[in-house]
């Protein structure tokens, strides 16, 4: 017998949609960490709330306003965030093979393909539950991360550093709940590692959002390097077979 679909009551919800509901929470709850300090960057309530509802992107949208804060011209904020969003572009074609999306779905997705929706849907092991876990998570944050960008935005400095309410952390303990149960073996614990002690070193040596992309860089590396030999060792065994 196959189980009814999801409904509004949290007794129908599957994993993936608990799953996107939490990291949704955690991450709009950032939001306002963003508001505020577009806010005291220079930016009016209305100029943050376009750059959450049109660029969508936090990594892209803290480089941005980090520039303008010192001082960097709009060209300068614009490449910074530019830079970072390319990661979203990769996400995309995984997503779009993953989800698959028609129609006018498919612009919507590639507006609410994020790192957490992403994350999410990866986390599944069922084609039906990536679709729940992407939807979730991407809807989710979109909604209540722009929704605590304006309270933040308005608040402003009412708020004082939003650092001390904990805000900062809270996307990062919803990655490390998300990666943690995918961390089984010793190569993704190696190579986590290995991108940690890489991000850390670079951080004061490179300008801000640039040491995630060496990580990226390295995990590429290792993967490459990973199936290098394997692919020889198939071309081997097949010629031998011959």
């Amino acid at each position: 017998m196959e189980s009814s679909p999801p409904t509004l009551r949290p007794s129908t919800w599957t994993p993936a949609i608990r799953m996107g509901l939490s990291i949704a929470v955690a991450t709009g709850l950032y939001g306002i960490s963003f508001g505020a300090l577009a806010v005291a960057a220079g930016l009016t309530v209305w100029q943050a709330m376009a750059l959450s509802l049109l660029m969508f992107t936090g990594g892209s949208q803290f480089a941005f306003i980090g520039v303008i804060a010192g001082g960097g011209a709009g060209s300068a904020a614009l490449g910074a965030a530019a830079l970072l969003g390319v990661r979203n572009a990769v996400y995309g074609m995984q997503m779009n093979a993953m989800v698959a999306p028609t129609g006018w779905r498919k612009a919507v997705a590639a507006q609410l393909t994020i790192d957490e929706s992403a994350v999410t849907a990866a986390g599944q092991t069922t084609p039906d539950e990536q679709r729940r876990g992407f939807w979730t998570a991407g809807v989710g944050v979109f909604v209540l991360w722009n929704l605590f960008t304006l309270v933040g935005a308005v608040l402003g400095d009412a708020l004082g550093d939003p650092r001390r309410w904990g805000l900062d952390g809270a996307a990062v303990a919803a990655f490390l709940a998300l990666l943690w149960p995918r961390l089984q073996q010793r190569e993704p614990v190696a190579l986590a590692v290995v991108c940690g002690v890489v991000t850390a070193l670079a951080v004061p040596l490179v300008p801000p959002g640039l040491p995630i992309l060496l990580a990226a860089v390295v995990g590429a590396a290792w993967g490459w390097r990973g199936r290098t030999p394997d692919a020889h060792g198939d071309a081997s065994r097949t010629g031998g077979a011959a």
